[in-house]
């Protein structure tokens, strides 16, 4: 079995570039991911693929993407190889999917490690490349994500239809293969109870709300995924199109909310968001479920000026290394359940308390 390179995922400065706060309306929108999805000719869908196959087409496929020379810091990592713990690292670090991470056969990872880029090899579909970045930068993120696709598809056939276009497993997929989605903070539509109101709107829209992971995902700390639902039959430039047009509005809904309740609610809400820092800076014991809940308020605080303290990249960063393998690889050693949490909230206190604490 591997091990990932262990001082690359611990520390705090890489948790990635999409978890930077100085992205586009950084205060709601945290991160944007923009995939593809793509088959190669000659090879059955994932679906039908054998073994024996599979294994022909990651190493067709691994070759081909180390040659790209896309990043100076690209590496390949097969998945089979992997301990379990670092294979739900990849996870939460948003590398790969829930799916990729705890399926079985030959399968594997390529990524730049400065987590901007990463290209799941035998997933759903033969091939998922994805980019990430801070804030909503939708145009700048496909631009890069073409460079890519159009790179590859000078070493790979694609398997591809005159009139259907790019051919996938899942039939939402075929077209463009082009899956937006953009993370948004959204505490003030929770907190007042106006989120249902989102959900509807975004569904008329032909847009779909997933949770802090993604597909399949539940919701977590007041994050959201927003995303299309559909590629066949709209271009790349409509599918972008739809989203840019969508997330002001959003954007401007939960700013006017948190405006609302902030002169509704003033004290009370400073009272909440003050309650949850002194509880993550001084908490002996919390589950990642608590912290993200805990982090959301905390992070409000912080784009609303309410806390001086801690700066918002620590506590975005503090959203992924506060999972439980994170937590696990900081301690260098598989830990228990009870024993995670105790980790945790050391970890939490010495990022917002700074290292002398204890």
């Amino acid at each position: 079995m591997a091990d990932l390179p262990r001082s690359f995922f611990s520390s705090p400065e890489n948790a990635g570039h999409w978890m930077a706060h100085d992205g586009p309306d950084h205060d709601v929108v945290v991160s944007t991911r923009i995939r593809l999805a793509r088959n190669v000719q000659n090879f059955p869908f994932r679906s039908r693929l054998s073994e024996e196959r599979a294994k022909e087409l990651e190493g067709h496929l691994k070759a081909r993407l180390l040659g790209l020379d896309v990043a100076r810091d690209q590496a390949y990592f097969g998945l089979e190889q992997l301990h379990d713990l670092d294979r739900e690292l990849l996870f939460e670090r948003h590398l790969i999917s829930m799916e990729l991470a705890r399926g079985s056969g030959p399968r594997g990872v390529f990524f730049s490690r400065s987590r901007n880029l990463s290209v799941m090899v035998n997933e759903e579909d033969h091939l998922r490349l994805q980019v990430f970045g801070p804030g909503q930068d939708l145009a700048g993120l496909l631009e890069k994500l073409r460079d890519v696709d159009q790179r590859i598809a000078r070493q790979v056939e694609y398997a591809y239809h005159p009139r259907f276009g790019y051919l996938t497993s899942c039939p939402t997929n075929v077209g463009t293969g082009l899956r937006i989605s953009v993370m948004l903070h959204l505490p003030a539509l929770v907190y007042s109870k106006e989120i249902e109101k989102v959900f509807n709107a975004t569904a008329k829209m032909k847009l779909a709300i997933r949770g802090f992971y993604g597909e399949g995902t539940s919701y977590l700390g007041d994050f959201f995924q927003v995303s299309n639902q559909v590629t066949l039959g709209r271009t790349q430039e409509r599918l972008l199109g739809d989203v840019s047009k969508v997330l002001p509005k959003l954007v401007e809904q939960e700013r006017n909310v948190r405006r609302a309740i902030l002169e509704d609610q003033g004290k009370g809400l400073e009272d909440r968001i003050h309650r949850a820092f002194g509880v993550l800076s001084h908490a002996r014991r919390i589950n990642s479920q608590e912290a993200l809940d805990l982090l959301s308020q905390v992070r409000l605080g912080v784009c609303l000026g309410i806390l001086q303290g801690p700066e918002l990249k620590a506590v975005n960063e503090l959203l992924v290394m506060s999972q439980p393998a994170h937590i696990q690889i900081l301690e260098k050693r598989d830990l228990k359940e009870e024993e995670r949490d105790l980790v945790r909230a050391r970890y939490i206190r010495q990022r917002l308390s700074g290292p002398s604490a204890n």
